[in-house]
């Protein structure tokens, strides 16, 4: 099939799509606080306008993705900025770069209406959207993936999928990955100008934006935890109490909109066992027993005072989280078995120690044996740093990419 005959069927599938979709979409929205924003500007281009042309566009999908391209973003004026989301939390993580020209990607169809030229496209990871490289591309802009990585789980749907993935890739000029295995996998479906820069993530750790008191005693944070975890956390820290009379707990949840019900459990488990609960939006302090953090931003600012992380994500099988953010402060880190989103990170990280969640209350008791993380890798931005750069000399010059 060619492929403008491509363009138009997937054009008319992915409309269809959309048409069929949108009550549900309008139902959840309107029922759940996450998409409130997202939906309607994604599905339905409510307060979404385009993005003004002639910038560098930046693409990323969620809140840590989005703050892993901050050292990219930061080399260059606000006034070539254009940046884009997916998810609530994203888009405030672009917002804080450039509240003007930051969007929520439209879903597909809508970008034949909506995009606009602009100098470069840059999306991070697997944001492969056919038509978002084919319209950028087809309007002359220089198309760069970043950060890209093919896992062991999603090789074979790669695979499955490669009549598509080749398309995409024609319209990719470059492409960065984390790994070594990343490049030979994504040259098997189509991709070209292949280079090896490690896992951005590692080059982009956030650091604390302030200092938060810690109070005496072991300090155990529950980080990024999903629903079922905090139970297993809970009824292991109950066992560890019985041993360290002055060891606190904080909670903090993955998702917002589980605050309250997070919120709710810990108040009834400290009821239960006859500790002190505080919620850290009211109380702005850890010296409870047990506190549950109800404040988005502060996690890393928590991972700079704690003995312990226990790391969410893993426990269930939501594929893990970023460890490298508690990693640099040597905290000691436990993490669920089903981390395989994210293998890259804690290859590069020693010290980390897995369990499941049988095991979690056996290793938090011998908690002292438990080694201090450390950061072994690292990344090197410096040539998606020069290729943008180069790009943007050549157009100030006029010049054709």
């Amino acid at each position: 099939m060619g492929d403008k005959i491509f363009f138009f069927f997937y054009v008319a599938i992915s409309t269809l799509v959309n048409i069929a979709t949108l009550p549900y979409l309008l139902l959840i929205s309107k029922k759940k606080q996450k998409y409130k924003q997202s939906i309607p500007a994604r599905f339905f281009m409510t307060n979404n306008k385009p993005l003004v042309a002639d910038g560098v566009w930046f693409h990323a999908c969620s809140y840590g993705e989005t703050r892993s391209l901050y050292p990219l973003i930061d080399i260059l004026p606000v006034s070539v900025l254009r940046l884009s989301s997916i998810t609530q939390t994203g888009h405030g993580a672009m917002a804080e770069k450039s509240p003007q020209q930051c969007r929520y990607l439209p879903f597909e169809p809508w970008l034949l209406f909506w995009m606009k030229p602009q100098y470069i496209l840059i999306v991070m990871e697997a944001e492969l959207w056919y038509m978002l490289f084919a319209l950028a591309k087809k309007k002359g802009s220089k198309t760069m993936l970043v950060n890209a990585r093919v896992s062991d789980a999603s090789w074979n749907r790669y695979k499955r999928f490669s009549w598509l993935y080749r398309r995409i890739f024609r319209y990719i000029d470059e492409v960065y990955v984390q790994r070594d295995i990343d490049q030979e996998r994504l040259v098997v479906i189509g991709a070209k100008n292949v280079k090896v820069t490690g896992n951005i993530k590692l080059a982009s750790i956030p650091k604390p934006n302030r200092i938060i008191q810690k109070q005496d005693g072991l300090l155990i944070c529950a980080a990024s935890t999903h629903k079922g975890e905090e139970e297993i956390i809970l009824d292991s820290f109950a066992q560890l109490r019985k041993q360290v009379y002055d060891a606190k707990l904080i909670i903090v949840p993955r998702h917002p909109e589980r605050f309250e019900n997070v919120a709710e459990m810990s108040q009834s488990f400290c009821k239960n066992n006859n500790m002190k609960f505080g919620l850290y939006s009211q109380a702005q302090s850890l010296e409870n027993d047990l506190t549950v953090v109800d404040k988005l931003g502060e996690l890393i600012n928590l991972y700079a005072i704690s003995d312990i992380v226990i790391l969410g994500g893993a426990f269930g099988k939501y594929g893990g989280h970023n460890a490298a953010e508690a990693a640099q402060f040597g905290c000691r880190i436990i993490s669920g078995e089903y981390y395989y989103n994210q293998r890259d990170i804690f290859d590069s990280i020693e010290g980390i120690v897995v369990a499941n969640k049988e095991k979690l209350t056996q290793i938090l008791l011998d908690y002292e044996s438990l080694p201090m993380t450390k950061i072994t890798q690292q990344t090197n931005l410096e040539p998606i740093i020069n290729s943008i750069k180069q790009t943007l000399k050549e157009r100030e010059n006029g010049t054709s990419l």
